[in-house]
C-alpha cells in the first residue's frame, strides 16, 4: 500500500495529473453502476428500483449525464481552475462522460436502440474514450511527440503523414487501428499497409478490378476478421449484455413492416402499370390488324349484303354481350372423364301422332 501511494504521489499528484486521473475514475465508475442499473431493470429485480418516470416520462440517463457535464465543465471556468475545485470537477465531468456515452447509440440514431443492435456502437464510444484517457494518463500524447522549437517542422511533416496514414486506415474498415493509430505511433501504418476489408470503401473503389485481391481480402476476412468478430460480441455481450430481438410490438418493427410495405405497394402499383401498358398494347393491336386496309380491299371482297366474318364482329359481339350483362358461353373441351354413351340405347315408346 505504501508502495502504491509514492507511485500515485510521483506519477500523478507531481505530474499534476490527478485532475485527468479523477475523470478517468469517474468515468468508468458510472459506466459500470450505470450498465448494473440496467441489467437489474431488464431482470426485473424486485429489490432494484426501476426507471425513472416522473408522471409517466421516462427520462434517460443521459439526461443526468449532460448535466454532470455542464456542471463539471462550468465548475471549472468558474473557479479558474483553481485546487481542489478542478479535481471535484474533474471527477463530476467524469461521471457525466459516462453516463452520455452510454447512451451514445441513442443520440447517433435518435431512437431507444440501447438493448438492440445499434447499441453496441454505444460501448464502442466508451471503450474507445477510455482508451484515449488512459493513453493521456500514461503520458503518451497524439503522435508520441512533444512540440518545441527545434522539432518544429519535423513534427508538423509526422502529423501530416501520421493524419494521411490514419485516413486510409480508416477507409480501409480498420477503425480500431485507424483511431489508436493517433495515439500510438506505427499503429496505423500497419493497418495502412495490410488488406483492406470486403466491405470498406477502399475495397469497393480499388479491388473492383483487382479480382484477386479481394478473392484474397474475402479469405482473409473469413479466416481472421470473422474469429475476431465474435471474439469481441462476446465480451461486449459479457460487459453490456446481449442484444434483445426485435419484439413485434417495438417502434422498430413498425418502420420495418411500414419500409416494406411501401415497396410491395410500390412493386405492385409498376406491376399494375405494366399490366395495363400491355393490354393497352394488345389492345391496339387488334384494332390496327381488323382495321380495312387503305382503298377499300376488304369492303370490295365483300357485297353490300354480304353477312360479316373474321374475328372483328366476334370480338364486337363479345363486347356487347358483356357490356349487357349477359354471361359468356365458351366451348369445353373433352377431359376423357365424361361417361360413355350405351351401345344399346334402349327404345323409345312409341307414340301416336293425332292429325287434325
Amino acid at each position: 500500500m505504501t508502495t502504491l501511494l509514492d507511485g500515485y504521489r510521483e506519477h500523478i499528484v507531481a505530474a499534476h495529473k490527478q485532475p485527468l486521473f479523477l475523470l478517468l475514475v469517474g468515468f468508468i465508475t458510472s459506466f459500470v453502476l450505470i450498465r448494473f442499473s440496467v441489467r437489474m431493470i431488464r431482470a426485473e429485480v424486485r429489490w432494484w428500483p426501476g426507471n425513472v418516470t416522473p408522471g409517466g416520462l421516462h427520462i434517460h440517463h443521459m439526461v443526468f449525464g449532460l448535466g454532470f457535464l455542464l456542471t463539471g465543465g462550468i465548475g471549472v471556468f468558474a473557479t479558474y481552475g483553481g485546487h481542489p475545485w478542478i479535481d471535484v470537477f474533474g471527477l463530476i465531468f467524469g461521471i457525466g462522460c459516462g453516463l452520455v456515452l452510454d447512451e451514445f447509440a441513442l443520440i447517433l440514431h435518435l431512437d431507444d436502440v440501447y438493448w438492440g443492435e445499434q447499441g453496441r456502437k454505444s460501448v464502442d464510444a466508451v471503450i474507445f474514450g477510455i482508451l484515449c484517457t488512459s493513453l493521456l494518463l500514461v503520458g503518451y500524447v497524439p503522435l508520441g511527440v512533444v512540440p518545441s522549437q527545434e522539432t518544429r517542422w519535423g513534427l508538423v511533416t509526422v502529423i501530416s503523414v501520421n493524419a494521411l496514414v490514419s485516413v486510409v486506415t480508416l477507409l480501409k474498415g480498420k477503425v480500431w487501428t485507424g483511431l489508436l493509430g493517433i495515439m500510438v505511433p506505427g499503429l496505423s501504418w500497419i493497418g495502412a499497409i495490410r488488406l483492406a476489408r470486403p466491405s470498406s470503401p477502399w475495397a469497393r473503389w480499388r479491388y473492383a478490378t483487382r479480382p484477386r485481391r479481394r478473392a484474397r481480402a474475402l479469405r482473409r476476412e473469413r479466416r481472421l476478421h470473422r474469429r475476431a468478430d465474435i471474439a469481441r460480441t462476446w465480451l461486449f455481450d459479457l460487459i453490456a449484455g446481449a442484444p434483445d430481438k426485435v419484439p413485434a410490438g417495438h417502434p422498430a418493427a413498425h418502420r420495418v413492416a411500414e419500409r416494406m410495405a411501401a415497396r410491395a405497394s410500390a412493386h405492385l402499383d409498376a406491376h399494375a402499370a405494366r399490366a395495363l401498358t400491355r393490354r393497352s398494347a394488345r389492345l391496339a393491336d387488334r384494332r390496327s390488324a381488323a382495321a380495312p386496309a387503305p382503298g377499300g380491299t376488304a369492303a370490295a371482297g365483300r357485297g353490300p349484303g354480304a353477312p360479316e366474318s373474321g374475328p372483328r364482329p366476334r370480338a364486337q359481339q363479345r363486347r356487347r354481350t358483356v357490356r349487357a350483362g349477359r354471361s359468356r358461353t365458351y366451348a369445353v373441351r373433352p377431359t376423357g372423364l365424361e361417361p360413355r354413351p350405351d351401345r344399346h340405347p334402349r327404345p323409345r315408346p312409341h307414340t301416336r301422332r293425332i292429325h287434325r
